[in-house]
């Protein structure tokens, strides 16, 4: 026995060394609003996913994985292992999806260790420097801009079908499904010979609104009699499954299918309703309460499925709470790379679960959702505590609404109105214990406001994230209404109050600038009387008239100074200004 124990440690040793030199590549598939009900082995009584079930018969599934109830806010928690107040996000547009650029996501840390690493399909964490996905560690990126293709973020008119995507910063148009493109993009990718192990992020925008997808897709779920919204989305994920054996296909086709870690999960669960009387009829949710945008399980539960043949036993499925905080360090762990001290992660490895099932320094854990509209978090309003057997939600209806300081009186009343459920035996949700059990209650109010003074803190000392208007990098930016913010941004989103178009059409973008000649062109709005344009950056204030029905106008050679500021640009026809769609701006020289 004494010669067996150092030749077992020689053998442990270089194993690892082994495993140290020869990095596995990585994929990770996020799709975009699928939820947990959207997988066929969930008890889906019309889709069948078998490319994306046969990632848990080669590996494994976790049947409890949680996100966060919207976009950008899970895809920062992905990338950073961080709460999304952490890093800036608390919401999906105007200011709030903008992730502070000093964070460091997983792919800066991969890319110095040695990775090619790309990105194809939705970013949603800021358009510009110094947000982007190529300012983020990111080499190769093919992405639509905002949060999906046909909103205010891109161009004008864009659809899902030959859509104007933006490759490495520069927009292109693609011909073919955006779906499709972004799987064929990440396929070029990970088919790049090469000494480098690869790092590649697919993340589809499907099934996200618009519901778009080919005739082809759709049809088979009409004829099934299903409601039009369900089929159509049924179609995208049907088209999603197909991309998925399509990726798996060409693992296998080079050979490197053993070593690659494949991950699929979903961002939140489904938009089938966001109003008590707004929903989709007959969406099957495996019996979850709650939508996207809800903190309700079927708004943050999500599937998950990993695989790393030789690594991770096939046909595994745990229980066990994961959550979507734990990717980055899980990963950092299995291609074992140590991130810099500084970088202070909120989530645990699931590696010694996914690799030995050991789970026990996980049965105590707890995970904290919060979800809102508008720059500023707000204290006990629409949040979660989840831990593997109790849930503590404040509810809320309208979480679009929550952008003013509740009064003390309704934060009262939502206190005393707090519902618990111990989702082991009640995963629907359904019977409220709090007035049972008020010592549990009291105990996780107390571990969320801890972790919401944290958070919340340490986002208000970095700020919002400026846009850099006119680096190197990015001589040529345009901003979005998807990008402003500012009062009557914020207002739009009022507790249950009329939502018209016209209504609240002012922000202004928050920028720095490099000293320099600008061109600043303004793309305006449907105007029925002459006015005037207005530039307004500091102490510069520039004005032009413009003509009924114009449609552009253009301040040419514009001197802007190094420094940093709140950058306005709007239209006057009347005594109140409204913003144009778009402004370009390019640095001319310096």
């Amino acid at each position: 026995m004494k010669l067996l124990l150092p030749i077992l440690f020689t053998i442990f040793f270089s194993a690892v060394n082994a495993h140290s030199q020869e990095r596995p590549n990585i994929i990770i598939m996020m799709t975009d609003d699928q939820g947990y009900g959207d997988i066929g082995a969930h008890g889906n009584p019309y889709l069948k996913t078998p490319k994306i079930e046969s990632l848990g018969e080669q590996g494994l599934e976790m049947t409890h994985f949680f996100s966060y109830p919207n976009c950008s806010a899970s895809r920062a928690a992905l990338l950073t292992g961080r709460y999304p107040y952490r890093t800036g996000v608390t919401a999906v547009t105007q200011v709030d999806h903008f992730m502070n650029a000093s964070e460091v996501t997983i792919a800066e840390i991969l890319s110095t260790n040695g990775y090619r690493t790309g990105i194809f399909g939705k970013w949603h964490l800021g358009d510009n420097m110094p947000m982007r996905p190529i300012d983020q560690g990111f080499q190769e990126a093919l992405v639509h801009k905002g949060g999906g293709i046909g909103q205010a973020a891109g161009p004008d008119g864009n659809t899902y079908f030959n859509p104007i995507l933006e490759h490495n910063g520069v927009p292109k148009k693609y011909n073919g499904y955006c779906d499709d493109i972004f799987t064929e993009a990440a396929i070029d990718f990970i088919s790049k010979k090469g000494d480098k192990p690869f790092f590649a992020y697919l993340a589809t925008n499907l099934p996200h609104f618009p519901l778009q997808v080919p005739e082809s897709r759709a049809e088979p779920f009409r004829k099934l009699g299903l409601h039009e919204d369900n089929a159509l989305t049924y179609g995208m994920i049907d088209n999603i499954d197909y991309n998925v054996g399509r990726v798996l296909e060409i693992l296998k086709t080079l050979g490197i299918d053993n070593n690659t870690i494949v991950i699929f999960l979903s961002d939140n669960g489904p938009r089938h309703r966001r109003t008590k009387n707004d929903s989709y009829p007959g969406r099957w949710v495996a019996n979850l309460r709650g939508t996207k945008t809800s903190v309700y399980d079927a708004g943050i539960r999500v599937p998950f499925y990993v695989k790393w043949p030789e690594h991770i036993k096939p046909k595994s499925q745990t229980t066990q709470m994961g959550a979507i905080i734990d990717v980055l360090p899980t990963l950092l762990e299995a291609v074992n790379i140590e991130a810099s001290s500084e970088i202070e992660m909120d989530g645990e490895s699931l590696w010694p679960l996914w690799t030995r099932n050991e789970s026990e320094y996980l049965d105590e854990r707890e995970f904290f959702v919060q979800m809102h509209y508008g720059p500023t978090p707000f204290k006990y309003m629409h949040f979660a505590v989840r831990t593997p057997k109790y849930k503590l939600v404040s509810p809320h209806d309208f979480p679009h609404g929550i952008v003013h300081q509740p009064t003390d009186f309704v934060l009262q009343n939502v206190l005393k109105n707090l519902e618990l459920y111990d989702v082991e035996k009640d995963p629907s949700e359904r019977i409220n214990i709090a007035k049972n059990h008020p010592d549990i209650v009291d105990n996780m109010l107390e571990s969320y406001e801890t972790w919401f003074d944290e958070v919340s803190e340490e986002r208000d000392a970095k700020g919002i994230q400026r846009i850099h208007l006119g680096t190197a990098k990015q001589p040529h930016v345009v901003l979005s209404r998807f990008d402003w913010g500012g009062p009557r941004v914020i207002s739009r989103f009022d507790y249950g109050g009329p939502r018209v178009v016209e209504d609240n059409q002012l922000g202004y973008w928050r920028v720095t600038t490099k000293s320099g000649s600008y061109k600043i062109s303004l793309d305006l709005p449907e105007l029925m009387e002459d006015g005037f344009a207005h530039l307004k950056y500091n102490d510069i204030h520039l004005i032009l008239p413009i003509k009924k029905e114009q449609k552009h106008v253009v301040f040419e050679n514009i001197r802007l100074p190094e420094t940093t500021g709140n950058f306005h640009a709007y239209i006057k026809t009347d005594r109140l200004p409204i913003g144009p769609h778009f402004v370009e701006i390019i640095k001319l020289e310096n």
